[in-house]
């Protein structure tokens, strides 16, 4: 597995390192693969936890001076793997290693661009459980999505594909999500295999309510980016056959166009042609950033 590279983000996960490191070094050794381990300004011993097995040929530490969120830290680590395969595991020791080698297999056998893990047997609360359906209820109405598990943090995909979109997903927790769904968007072969995930060695997680407002933000915007008339175009539909049914048994009755009738339509057309401008900004903006021209995040 020497084609494949281990991205890790750690914040704040002193405890859960001390525990899972020494296993994660051998299990690096053994199948000389590589690792990269991101400190997203960390503010307890992280850094000298990881300081400690400085010398490894196969390991390489990142420091960030201030948190730049989950996502940050990913976009680094991702972007300095330079391996074809690249996967994303988290640092509370939730994850099996031997889960790597089935995602990997899965890869190969299925000739995937991304394999995401699906934690179907895992164990949740059910306001999680809830905020994690109501975010997929959301975009599937925006796209085709066949991907039941599509924001488990353990997924591995070909490296060239997943820098190519970095500068598409947000630095946030919404990551994880956005990535899954870009490679959807632009007809990947994204596929799941189960995995099993166990309780965190330690630490709590900062997963909340209002990562689950962000990420359903970041899906809009990754939406209006990549097909915004699927954002537009219904709103203008409706309006404007709202607008003729309300307004022909008035014309029909010879009293004109009513104003209530001129609103809807006039509405209509202002979200049809919005959606147009939109579409147009997006396609230049979307080919801007898969050239590798920089453009403004805003």
């Amino acid at each position: 597995m020497n084609d494949l590279t281990i991205v890790i983000p750690v914040y704040n996960e002193e405890k859960a390192l001390s525990l899972f490191l020494p296993e994660l070094m051998e299990y690096c050794k053994t199948k000389q693969c590589s690792l990269i381990i991101v400190n997203d300004g960390s503010r307890d011993n992280t850094r000298k936890q990881l300081a400690t097995y400085e010398d490894e040929p196969f390991f390489v530490a990142l420091h960030h001076k201030v948190n730049r969120g989950y996502g940050g830290a990913l976009k680094t680590g991702l972007d300095a793997a330079r391996t074809p395969y690249v996967i994303t595991i988290d640092a509370d020791g939730q994850h099996r290693l031997q889960d790597i080698d089935a995602l990997y297999d899965s890869l190969h056998e299925n000739d995937a661009d991304m394999v995401i893990g699906n934690r179907t047997q895992a164990k949740e609360s059910l306001y999680r459980k809830t905020g994690k359906m109501l975010i997929r209820f959301i975009a599937s109405l925006l796209m085709p999505i066949h991907i039941k598990d599509f924001n488990s943090g353990m997924k591995i995909c070909r490296t060239d594909l997943v820098r190519k979109y970095l500068h598409f997903c947000p630095d946030t927790m919404a990551f994880s999500n956005i990535i899954a769904l870009v490679f959807i968007n632009q007809r990947h072969l994204v596929c799941e295999h189960p995995i099993t995930v166990t309780p965190r060695l330690a630490g709590t997680s900062t997963v909340n309510t209002k990562t689950a407002f962000d990420t359903v933000m970041e899906i809009l915007h990754i939406m209006i980016l990549f097909d915004p008339m699927r954002i537009f175009l219904p709103p203008a539909l409706f309006f404007l056959l709202f607008g003729v049914l309300w307004g022909t048994p008035i014309l029909l009755r010879g009293e004109g166009v009513s104003v209530g009738t001129l609103l809807l339509l006039v509405t209509g057309f202002i979200f049809f042609f919005l959606g147009l401008i939109a579409e147009q900004l997006a396609l230049i903006r979307k080919n801007l950033i898969l050239s590798g021209t920089n453009v403004p995040d805003n």
